[in-house]
């Protein structure tokens, strides 16, 4: 049955003697090189979970906000959610099979989940713009081949927007067009029908500076202005056109949220609001640098989930408070709780997230604007369509911000004022394994190494209004540690102390993680 898949795989695709590679919060990432092998067995396994399922599944070829000689793969299961965790386990355990195991392995996998081998397969496959994609895409089409399956070929194209033409080829067009050309519209019609045909709105403006992180973002956004026309004002920086551009490379969400500062580009502007995505579109970050003082502001993750439910509860102003749920960091954690509730609001505060409605929600927003003279009725209809609910991206959380700040004719530093965060910083310690750390209370509490977490609440104590956790990475081996405190000196050196004490107690590489300047 796999003979195939074990020829090709042999000869075209070997593992050989690479070490083992985990499937983790956004899949496999690591060095390009050491990929092939796994994007061929990803390949066979999106086949198989197709035929599980009985629907279109997803291949998504990016390793996001890491640096350009990286790559990965992410499974994205038919509801647009991340590959679901108990077939994370056999990914992992097919990804890191010995060549001449792969079909006990493949065997193993198609009985233990009753997988019927003549049901039909579909599955969508896209990739970023790195020089590693198009090979490693290669691999993958090699993988869905060898064992017949049926391959949607998306080209280059963001990671949510993946999501959104997984989404709608299962949902058979209700969600929308499974086309590029169908996302655009859809969002677009709809944030244009929001704001209606004045941009401009008491001190909002509807002018922007985009930081495009050298990567698809910056080329699907110059795509998405030409079904946005006039509504929306914007400079492209970062794009990925020059020479010397490189993906991620002091550019992008990742880079403004830890470094804080602007990035290249971008770092003379004074009062401009500018907006920073990642390699792969899915996470946003708003900043601008003050008119006068140039001094550097930020408005992250927090500052949009803030920002989104309270306009959605003005909205719905029968609604009398707004819950909150803690969950381990991961967007696949935020969004299997969010829909618990009628809306979810999630965002991660590196400004991964989005906004998802239930059924009964959507239905009755529709029903009200459609049989009323409500406004908001209508708006919050049109507010659900800009929203991309399958996966956080970027653009469309943005399009969401700029519906938000135009309808309370906000600028951003009125946005910024609307509460104080404490300063705040976010490091990383490189260890050899970061699986030496575990963690409970929703990542909250370190349960090893032994004495660590003791060891941080030694140092919190000496911090006025001081807080700090540590949590392994999900995508490399790195310890990430997050600080906050009264003042951003303090922020700083309590960040600073924490990272040493991971390093010293969890196996760090190298010199410990310089104090930030």
């Amino acid at each position: 049955m796999w003979a195939e898949a074990v020829k090709v795989g042999l000869e075209q695709h070997a593992k050989g003697d690479l070490k083992a590679i985990q499937y983790g919060t956004a899949g496999f990432r690591t060095d390009a090189k050491l990929l092939d092998h796994v994007m061929y067995r990803m390949g066979i396994l999106a086949v198989l979970r197709s035929k599980l399922k009985q629907a279109a599944i997803g291949v998504m070829i990016t390793a996001s906000h890491n640096q350009e000689k990286d790559n990965g793969v992410k499974l994205v299961d038919p509801k647009g959610e991340m590959l679901e965790q108990s077939w994370e386990a056999l990914a992992t355990k097919l990804a890191n099979a010995k060549d001449d195991e792969l079909d006990i392995v493949l065997d193993e996998i198609a009985q233990s989940q009753g997988i019927d081998h003549a049901l039909p397969s579909s599955v969508f496959v896209g990739r970023d713009t790195r020089e590693s994609s198009p090979r490693l895409a290669q691999a993958i089409l090699d993988g869905i081949k060898a064992v017949e399956g049926a391959v949607i070929d998306a080209g280059i194209v963001s990671t949510p927007q993946l999501h959104y033409l997984v989404v709608c080829q299962n949902t058979h067009g209700q969600y929308g067009e499974a086309s590029a050309k169908g996302y655009y519209s859809k969002i677009s019609q709809a944030f244009k029908a929001f704001r209606g045909s004045n941009p401009v709105n008491g001190r909002y403006s509807p002018k922007l500076m985009f930081d495009g992180a050298n990567g698809v973002g910056a080329q699907k956004m110059k795509e998405f202005l030409t079904f946005l026309g006039d509504s929306i004002q914007m400079e492209i920086v970062n794009d990925g056109t020059q020479p010397g551009d490189v993906l991620n490379g002091d550019c992008g969400a990742d880079f403004v949220k830890v470094q804080q500062t602007s990035p290249k580009g971008l770092e003379k502007t004074r009062g401009e609001r500018c907006v920073s995505v990642d390699g792969d579109a899915d996470r946003v970050m708003y900043f601008y640098n003050d008119k006068e003082s140039g001094q550097f502001a930020m408005l992250d993750g927090d500052r949009i989930a803030t920002l989104v439910a309270e306009f959605l509860k003005e909205l719905l102003d029968q609604a009398k408070n707004v819950p909150v749920a803690c969950v381990p960091t991961g967007v696949k954690h935020l969004h299997h709780k969010a829909q618990d509730f009628d809306i979810g609001v999630y965002f991660e505060a590196n400004g991964h997230g989005t906004i998802v409605f239930s059924d009964a929600a959507q239905a009755k927003i529709r029903d009200t604007a459609a049989s009323s003279n409500s406004i908001q009725a209508q708006k919050l209809a049109h507010l659900v369509d800009v929203i991309n609910q399958t996966v956080g991206d970027a653009i469309s959380d943005m399009l969401l911000v700029e519906s938000i700040l135009h309808a309370k004719g906000w600028s951003i530093e009125d946005w910024r004022k609307a509460y104080q965060d404490l300063p705040n910083r976010q490091m990383k310690v490189r260890v050899a394994d970061r699986n030496v750390i575990s963690t409970t209370d929703a990542e909250r509490q370190v349960v090893t190494p032994k004495g660590l977490q003791d060891e941080i609440d030694a140092l919190v104590k000496k911090f006025p209004q001081g807080r700090s956790f540590v949590r392994p990475s999900g995508t490399e081996d790195v310890v990430r540690v997050y600080s906050e405190s009264d003042t951003q000196d303090n922020a700083d050196q309590l960040a600073y102390e924490v990272g040493l004490k991971v390093h010293a107690l969890a196996g760090g590489v190298g010199e410990p993680t310089p104090k930030p300047k």
